[in-house]
């Protein structure tokens, strides 16, 4: 060693707020549960069995065409298992595109009642709302809309574990800051504890993607939420359409999807904001079933192997399609990952020499099938705290 100790102590020096500056903006993934799916309800149709009949309706199409799905027993008799007793993990209450204009009273009395609704019924992991954008037309609705939930849902008890509300429209980077401090304040008026109320961010303009001065939006709308970004959804039709993209060619596949939702990746990673795709408009009814069906779980499978471990969901009857999809996604995968991630474990040699990186995406993605009940813990021979420390690259 001929460099002295001056040399190590000057890099440290010149390096500490930068370091401390990438472990502030990159902590790394976030641990615990991310649904697989948002399901959307217009605020007007949500009520206390809207869940139940969900998983209902969607039980009855699965047995009547589950044969169309082409799937096997096990994962055939897992989807049954999962509409039985959770066929909707993450719940948005719609008071945006879904529920529309209307006057100041209505959308006030569905604001209380939909929170009053989701404190004595919950029913699902995750729940939020959807309020309108935070431009001029729409922004002080937005907030009353909020606001009055919050009243709703706090009156009849605790804030539900998974809460998250939806920004939508964002196009300027300011309203993402003001987003931030409008929950600071409900969280004080509310007695709640700060950093309790998150929000995950639509990407649905081409605003959120590049600014008017050409720099990419995406990673400053992260930023600009001060911590309280949990996702990133893509909002397929709203975006399309904003770029001028015909109906008909309107996709989550249409190669300017491909990159926004790319971009959103490379923005998000390390972050621990999580992604979500976005939807298909193409709803399984009728003498479209079967099309419908073909075309959801190949989207679904698609995004799963794009890294979008989320997408939205409109219709009951795309609840099979998305748990066949998500299902044979990690039960094809999990024998090779478990051999991969024991190989690394053991430190063998064989056809794959993997890194630390990769032991840690083994481990997610097995941890991700666990969580969604596409995969049981026996059959992993690691037991979940093995697979945590893996996944915070602790082993």
């Amino acid at each position: 060693m001929r460099l002295p100790e001056d040399v190590y102590d000057a890099a440290d020096a010149r390096l500490a707020e930068a370091d401390a500056r990438v472990a502030a903006s990159y902590p790394g993934e976030r641990p615990g549960r991310q649904p697989v799916h948002t399901v959307y309800v217009p605020a007007s149709r949500y009520k206390t069995r809207l869940v139940a009949d969900w998983g209902k309706q969607a039980m009855r199409v699965f047995i009547e065409h589950g044969d169309l799905l082409g799937v096997g027993e096990d994962v055939f008799e897992r989807v049954r298992a999962k509409l039985l007793t959770e066929p909707i993990e993450d719940l948005r209450i719609d008071f945006e595109d879904g529920f529309g204009r209307v006057a100041d009273d209505v959308e006030d009395a569905a604001a209380l009642a939909a929170g009053q609704t989701l404190a004595t019924t919950g029913g699902t992991p995750f729940s939020g709302i959807r309020f309108k954008s935070f431009e001029a037309a729409t922004r002080r609705r937005g907030v009353r809309t909020l606001d009055l939930f919050l009243t709703g849902l706090l009156e009849h008890g605790p804030l539900p574990t998974g809460f998250v509300v939806t920004l939508p429209k964002v196009t300027a980077i300011e309203q993402v800051s003001v987003a931030a401090e409008v929950l600071a304040r409900l969280e004080s008026a509310y007695g709640l504890a700060e950093g309790t109320l998150r929000f995950e961010v639509q990407i649905e303009t081409s605003q959120s993607i590049v600014d008017t001065d050409g720099t990419l939006s995406v990673p400053r709308i992260v930023q600009a939420a001060a911590g309280r970004c949990s996702g990133l959804h893509y909002g397929t039709y709203d975006y399309s359409a904003g770029l001028g993209i015909a109906a008909a060619y309107q996709s989550m596949e249409h190669p300017a999807a491909d990159l926004a939702k790319g971009l959103m990746q490379v923005s998000a990673a390390g972050t621990g904001v999580r992604l979500s795709d976005g939807s298909t408009n193409k709803l399984p009814l009728g003498d479209a079933l079967p099309d419908a069906w073909a075309e959801h779980l190949r989207l679904v499978r698609r995004s799963l192997e794009r890294g979008f471990y989320q997408g939205w969901d409109l219709h009951p009857h795309q609840l099979p399609t998305r748990f066949a999809a998500t299902y044979t996604f990690y039960r094809e995968g999990f024998p090779a990952a478990v051999e991969r991630l024991r190989a690394y474990a053991e430190k063998q040699s064989g056809g794959v020499l993997d890194e630390p990186a990769t032991a840690q995406a083994l481990a997610v993605y097995l941890l991700r099938g666990l969580d969604c009940g596409a995969l049981d813990e026996s059959e992993l021979s690691f037991g979940r705290p093995e697979l945590e420390k893996y996944a915070r690259r602790e082993s």
